[in-house]
């Protein structure tokens, strides 16, 4: 039988334990600083490996487009249908286009097509490296003479820091003719006039940062999901809990980035 602790010693053991959990939280988060700083050095250094580049864009950029349009529609749809009876009961149905454009391009558009690129493409480049992690083909290649993090993380995070943004700009132009058609189910509006009207509304603070914070979501989802497959222990449970851990860091990520980007565009 095990002696029984008093009072002293079960608080003394507690805190051990968290002490040794903050220890590997810690370690985790300067491990993951430490691999996200490694790609800018890796990613100047030759042989550029462009036709995996643009392999990686292709499955990042087209095989989601479908997904991103179909999302973004039902989206700028479903906004436009929603704020038209609080809109009418002021009288200002006419300001629509131009709410639906600021909200879907400074903060809809972006985090949600982050956020379905995090769910997608995260989880499978973080089971897809944690596969290869634990069928060893990582050390395969490391014994080869070929540089692992350089041919398959910087690949796969550049396709995903430049593709995010053209998807990002995807999705708020089919938002928009969402929001058309809702738009046209009571009301009687031109073409030329919606996007007029939405258009008035946007100004530069609305669009450039809106843009730019695209590029830092698509760089935190690549380099994430990576890191959390390559970095995966052996078993193949750790597939599974890199896929899912991927998904949830870099959803994170982006919503901690998007409340920056709203604090610092709000200085301008």
């Amino acid at each position: 039988m095990q002696p029984t602790l008093n009072r002293y010693q079960r608080t003394r053991l507690r805190v051990r334990e968290k002490r040794s959990q903050w220890k590997e939280s810690l370690y985790k988060a300067g491990d993951l600083t430490a691999f996200m700083l490694r790609f800018f050095r890796e990613v100047v250094k030759p042989p550029y490996e462009w036709r995996e580049i643009f392999y990686q864009c292709y499955l990042v950029g087209y095989r989601s487009t479908f997904l991103i349009g179909l999302t973004a529609f039902i989206m700028g749809a479903v906004l436009t249908i929603q704020s038209r009876p609080s809109m009418a009961s002021f009288g200002a149905i006419s300001l629509i286009p131009g709410m639906v454009s600021v909200a879907v391009i400074r903060e809809i558009g972006p985090v949600i097509t982050a956020i379905i690129c995090a769910g997608k493409i995260g989880s499978r480049m973080g089971a897809e490296l944690g596969s290869m992690r634990v069928t060893e083909q990582i050390d395969a290649m490391e014994v080869s003479a070929i540089n692992p993090f350089h041919y398959l993380v910087v690949t796969r995070t550049l396709a995903t820091t430049l593709m995010i943004p053209l998807l990002t700009i995807i999705s708020d132009a089919v938002a928009f003719v969402g929001a058309y058609l809702a738009m046209n189910i009571h009301d009687s509006m031109t073409v030329r006039h919606f996007f007029q009207s939405a258009m008035e509304h946007l100004g530069f603070v609305d669009i450039v940062p809106a843009i730019i914070k695209t590029f830092f979501f698509g760089y935190v989802v690549g380099i994430i999901g990576c890191y959390k497959g390559f970095r995966a222990r052996r078993g193949t449970e750790s597939v599974g809990i890199a896929a899912n851990s991927a998904v949830v860091a870099a959803s994170l990520a982006v919503f901690i980035i998007d409340m920056l980007a709203a604090q610092i565009t709000d200085l301008l």
